[in-house]
């Protein structure tokens, strides 16, 4: 076995990398850029190599950085995680003839595989269905319009090169075609360093599910069966579960031998994912291959109890697979909510900054649950600019289907983040939603139900009389306290009363509390009562509770009359008050947000790439007025209405904060 291994990679698949490289007794090495000089892969690791700048094209996609870091170290095999270099056929050829162990496929199948067009032929002669489209070279946007037109709205343009979501757009007609084979061009060139585009047809009502294989060097290969991924934006996944709860047995195995059938074609070793685009009817088409460990290789991990980190570096040490096919069988359900730093209020545009408190639920592992959190963070670090913006992988696992949501919706209730916008809230509304907790989902999840974007979760009355209940319990236990303060009124003794009325989603829920040693019973103004217990401290900023039963979670900051609470993705405002005090509320006018309607702001930090209007100029409505790339995407702005610009404010080039005039209007 190795004694020392590289991981080309940073964030939470390195410290992934390093948790079973520790576990089978092999040092690790981490490189890192001017920006991860702190990062947690670096502290987790034996050995670390600085490599560059914070730009990725000048440090982690740098071969010559990383096999002099390899030379440095001595390092026996390199493990490339995903992204970055993981699935560049040079890379992996530049080992072979150093002498160095790629944890990962050969080089061939990387170059098969890697390259969306000549898998999808190699994918045709080896019997695996597939999408309609044209995989030759696409000169130009007006090309890339005609092909369209030719395939069938609607299309899907894609990076050859791409991964990750990056270098697609959908286009419903010639004008996003035009747009979308730019974008995608661009962001391709600069992510991968490959323009080349091609356009297939985007199969409507689609289930994104893909097949996690795994093979060695000695001709075996196994499907550890499959992962749903369809709940995405921006053509990137957010949920990911496993096993998919639209597949039979039927499909399970057709999907699952073709996958094998296209690696062995390649004679493809180590773990790799074959995705495929299924319809309502259960037709499967081929996506792609990713030659690397996927983002969602979790669920797999704990449907089937296997490492696959583990297997890939003991296939690339050349032994055989310890398991055959029918030993792998489906064990329970998982899901997997990727913690991303980017804001769901704002069309989940990324958000950079501190992370003033990060408290992820604690990891536990039990017969009837599990909770696993992927991370590469902590608290005070520093989420960049530079990378990709996720940040943790927080799964569950249950017996069952409702388990695995129930365990994901407590564990995202008591994950603490602050500092940055990020999308728990979202997370969160999505393990509620019934759409979702039914299975009928499709990779349009998201634009159909938050068509204008997510604006937090409407809570149901249950729900409600439960927060209610909490925070009028949890009011009494502040109340209490303030009146034991020292220095106060004299010769007074203060009366902590019976009678509150807690406000929250524009109701009124009058209650009286009756408390004891073990709790209290909260009972609303229809008779019902609800008992509530707790070991809850003003000043904590999170609160577990026992709701008649039902355990309750809330993330509680103080605000004045009440408290500011975060549950199940709703984020309330709840006063508790006396019943005069209530009374006089009601009268109170409420404060309207200032009217930003003649300024286009920057919805991110970011930079501006490009200004595609003049002063004076008149601007339709869905023109492109500027562009701002951050976090290696390319996002255009455009006019929400007609109008004329008065005012031009910031120029290419420059940087902006969330917020900030990018122009004015007349």
């Amino acid at each position: 076995m190795f004694k020392k291994i590289l991981i080309a990679n940073r964030g939470e698949i390195a410290c992934r990398v390093i948790k079973s490289a520790r576990k089978m007794g092999i040092k690790t090495v981490a490189v890192y850029s001017d920006a991860d000089r702190n990062a947690l892969h670096v502290k987790m690791a034996d050995e670390a190599v600085h490599i560059g700048p914070p730009p990725a094209a000048q440090s982690y996609i740098m071969i010559d950085k990383i096999m002099d870091a390899v030379r440095k170290t001595g390092a026996e095999a390199v493990h490339p995680g995903y992204g970055f270099l993981s699935e560049r056929m040079d890379f992996a050829a530049a080992l072979e003839k150093e002498g160095v162990v790629f944890i990962g496929p050969p080089s061939p199948a990387i170059e098969a595989m890697g390259d969306k067009i000549t898998s999808k032929k190699i994918a045709m002669e080896a019997g695996v269905s597939t999408v309609p489209g044209y995989m030759g070279l696409i000169g130009d946007a007006e090309e890339a319009v005609k092909i369209a037109g030719q395939i069938g709205y609607p299309v899907m343009i894609k990076a050859s090169a791409g991964g990750g979501g990056k270098g697609m757009r959908i286009a419903w007609n010639a004008d996003e075609a035009r747009e979308g084979f730019q974008s995608s061009k661009n962001e391709a060139a600069a992510s991968f360093g490959d323009d080349r585009i091609f356009i297939e047809k985007f199969v409507t009502q689609p289930r994104h599910i893909e097949i996690q294989v795994l093979a060695d060097k000695h001709g075996n290969c196994v499907y550890l069966h499959e992962r749903e991924c369809s709940i995405q934006r921006r053509n990137q996944k957010v949920i990911e579960e496993a096993p998919s709860p639209f597949l039979d047995e039927a499909t399970r195995k057709a999907m699952g031998e073709q996958a094998c059938a296209l690696a062995k074609a390649v004679g493809y070793t180590s773990a790799g994912t074959v995705e495929f685009i299924v319809d309502g009817s259960r037709n499967f088409y081929f996506l792609e291959m990713n030659t690397r460990l996927q983002v969602e290789h979790p669920v797999t991990e704990l449907i089937t109890g296997v490492d696959l980190v583990e297997q890939m570096i003991r296939v690339a040490n050349g032994e055989p697979l310890p398991f055959k096919q029918s030993d792998l069988k489906i064990n329970g359900w998982a899901m997997e909510s990727r913690l991303y730093a980017e804001d769901p209020y704002r069309n989940f545009l990324p958000s950079i900054g501190r992370l003033t408190r990060y408290r992820p639920p604690a990891e536990a592992a039990t017969a009837t649950g599990v909770v696993r959190n992927d991370t590469g963070v902590y608290e005070g670090g520093e989420i960049s600019m530079y990378y990709d913006p996720m940040i943790a992988k927080l799964c569950t696992w249950g017996p069952t289907r409702a388990d695995a949501i129930e365990g994901m919706r407590v564990a995202l209730d008591s994950f603490e983040v602050e500092g940055i916008g990020h999308n728990l809230p979202f997370c969160s509304a999505v393990m509620d939603h019934p759409r979702f907790t039914s299975g009928n989902i499709t990779t349009a999840f998201i634009a159909e139900e938050y068509p204008d974007g997510f604006a937090g979760a409407v809570l149901g009355e249950p729900m409600l009389r439960r927060i209610a209940a909490s925070t009028a319990a949890m009011n009494r236990v502040a109340e209490i306290r303030r009146t034991r303060i020292t220095g106060t009124l004299g010769n007074h003794e203060r009366h902590v009363g019976e009678d509150w009325v807690v406000t929250l989603q524009g109701q009124d829920f009058p209650v009286k509390i009756a408390a004891d040693r073990e709790g209290s019973t909260v009972t609303f103004a229809d008779g019902t009562n609800c008992r509530v217990a707790s070991d809850w401290r003003p000043g904590q900023p999170l609160a577990r509770l026992d709701v008649d039963g039902t355990a309750v979670v809330l993330k509680v900051a103080k605000i004045p009359g009440g408290f500011r609470v975060r549950t199940r993705g709703a984020d309330l405002k709840v006063h508790v008050r006396t019943p005069r005090q209530a009374e006089l509320a009601r009268l109170m006018p409420e404060k309207m947000p200032p009217d930003t309607s003649k300024y286009l702001l920057c919805p991110m930090p970011g930079l501006i790439v490009k200004i595609s209007v003049e002063e004076g100029q008149e601007v339709q409505e869905g023109q492109a007025l500027a562009t701002v790339e951050a976090m290696k995407m390319e996002n255009i702005l455009k006019a929400e209405r007609k109008g004329v610009v008065k005012k031009i404010t910031a120029k290419a080039g420059a940087s902006l904060k969330v917020d900030e005039v990018i122009m004015e209007f007349e």
